[in-house]
């Protein structure tokens, strides 16, 4: 399935300049959205990522994240936004293009020693991605993989992220 034909190109937003790409007319898609979900489970099931859990990134990864946990038989946790979540957290302040944001996880979200691989719907510079990998090894555990449907290419967020398999189901 051409993934690509069923992610939307919204040029200059949200300022000029940038070309937005919206996953909304994908996850619409019936037979787009399960195949999406099936490809990143049988990729992870190909590499043997084994995970115990699932973090889904807020706010897409939240899409992605449970059905993909599902499959593979594993526990999903969120990544939130500063101030967030109702228990004690671990939160790790990463750099944006234009300022700061923080990513939490409840403390008790995942076992010690557990294998987490990370999701969420895109990934650009690579910061948010790399603040939910410090928050897991924050949390006494390992990263195994990242899932994302759409890399931008020539932002070169990979070379962030730890040494681990990374899927991406469509690059621009």
């Amino acid at each position: 399935m051409n993934l690509k034909s069923l992610i939307r190109d919204i040029p200059d937003f949200p300022k000029p300049g940038i070309v937005f790409r919206d996953i909304t007319t994908l996850l619409s898609d019936a037979a787009g959205l399960r195949y999406t979900i099936d490809s990143l489970a049988r990729v992870c099931q190909e590499m043997d990522l084994a995970p115990d859990y699932i973090l889904g990134i807020e706010s897409r990864g939240f899409i992605f994240g449970p059905p993909l946990a599902y499959q593979l038989q594993a526990g999903f946790v969120p990544a939130r936004k500063s101030g967030k979540l109702p228990a004690a957290v671990h939160a790790i302040a990463y750099d944006l293009e234009y300022g700061q944001d923080c990513l939490e996880i409840h403390q008790d979200a995942i076992a010690p020693g557990s294998r987490v691989v990370v999701v969420d719907d895109l990934i650009a510079t690579g910061g948010t991605a790399r603040a939910a990998a410090e928050l897991i090894e924050l949390a006494g555990s390992e990263v195994v993989g990242f899932g994302f449907i759409v890399e931008l290419t020539e932002l070169g967020g990979r070379k962030k992220l730890p040494e681990v398999p990374i899927v991406s189901l469509v690059e621009y």
